[in-house]
């Protein structure tokens, strides 16, 4: 069996990192599993040097399809023409496909139309929100899968409310969780550690990234503002994109207990993450690995494709509102926050029943 692996962006890479691991563990078994890992170059990423794939144990991508950046039209066109030239040249049984992510829905569609099967790693998850351009991704690229490889049963559910056959719906946990288990040792502490003299559970990590709130500039603004306010007189480290690093100098937002820093390796960003008092978020990815860890989680978008972070994990949902940061912040500093439980098959392998399932297909 021969198995095309996607991945176009950092998260997708820790994504299929353990898919790798299981593959190769089932050929040293004597299973007939090869794969070939192509890097559409949707993002590029100073921190994904050779070092970032180290990290993760995994090589370096067969192929970096170099795709670049551009409008969400000129991405997916880009990524299109390239994959199909490339799975051309070098065929497969299944193309594996991760998350939601431009190039996730683009190879998708590409490798259908070259009578190639789709399996989706992360298939249903849901927001509801059409604005969000991973929204439209998720149900493109779901609607042309094969396979469907789901990490709650709510996945499951929106999958066969849209008329999925249940046959085709696997149920195997989350490979993100797989990576962070595994690697969960191995986090290193980052210079800014020592640096700031930073103690465990006295500081609060920050991570914004969505145009809803660091290109508004009175969102920023009021968000920042009321953060800061209500922080408890904790440092606040914040792995801070240039772009944004910007938008906050324009706007005057300064604060000796706001640390803005470069963005940090997987296994630096997760030691502050494990560490830390709380976090603030619009990433869907980070509200999974909090959940895993036990640390309080606060985002800052009105809905989310992860709710079971929310109903079982240790996330709350606040909104863009800035006026819902000081109650949030009160309740975690009076110790209220929810302690969160274990989610059903985040066990760590999950990516082991999903190469189960790709041979069983076959």
């Amino acid at each position: 069996m021969k198995i095309t692996i996607i991945a176009g962006a950092r998260p997708n890479f820790v994504k299929i990192a353990p898919i790798i691991h299981a593959i190769e563990n089932s050929r040293s078994k004597g299973k007939d599993i090869k794969y070939r890992l192509v890097h559409t170059g949707q993002h590029y990423d100073k921190k994904m040097s050779g070092n970032f794939f180290e990290q993760l144990e995994i090589p370096e991508p067969h192929i970096n399809l170099a795709s670049g950046s551009g409008t969400q039209a000129e991405q997916t066109a880009a990524i299109m023409i390239r994959f199909e030239k490339e799975l051309q040249e070098n065929p497969a049984d299944i193309v594996l496909v991760v998350g939601d992510v431009t190039s996730t829905m683009a190879c998708a569609i590409t490798a259908q139309k070259l009578q190639t099967k789709v399996a989706h790693v992360e298939a249903g998850i849901r927001s509801g929100d059409w604005s969000m351009p991973e929204e439209i991704n998720r149900l493109a690229t779901d609607a042309v899968t094969n396979y469907f490889f789901t990490t709650s049963d709510i996945a499951n559910k929106n999958l066969r409310d849209s008329g999925v056959d249940e046959k085709s719906i696997f149920f195997v946990g989350n490979t993100m969780i797989d990576t962070l288990l595994k690697q969960r040792s191995r986090f290193q502490k980052p210079e800014v550690w020592d640096e700031l003299k930073l103690k465990e559970k006295e500081y609060l990590v920050m991570t914004l990234h969505r145009p809803a709130n660091v290109d508004e500039e009175d969102k920023l603004k009021g968000l920042m503002e009321e953060l800061i306010l209500n922080s408890n007189d904790l440092p606040m480290i914040f792995p801070v994109h240039p772009r944004t690093a910007k938008m906050l100098q324009k706007l005057g937002i300064s604060h000796p207990r706001l640390h803005l820093i470069e963005p940090l390796s997987y296994l630096e960003f997760n030691y502050l993450v494990e560490k830390a008092k709380a976090v603030v978020t619009d990433s869907g990815g980070i509200t999974e690995e909090t959940t895993v860890m036990g640390v309080p989680c606060m985002t800052l978008r009105a809905n989310t494709e992860r709710p079971e972070t929310m109903s079982l994990g240790t996330n709350e949902l606040l909104g863009t509102d800035p006026q819902t940061i000081k109650p949030a912040m009160k309740k975690l500093f009076s110790g209220n926050w929810k302690k969160g439980q274990k989610i059903p098959l985040w066990d760590g392998k999950t990516a082991e029943r999903i190469v189960k399932v790709l041979l069983n297909l076959i």
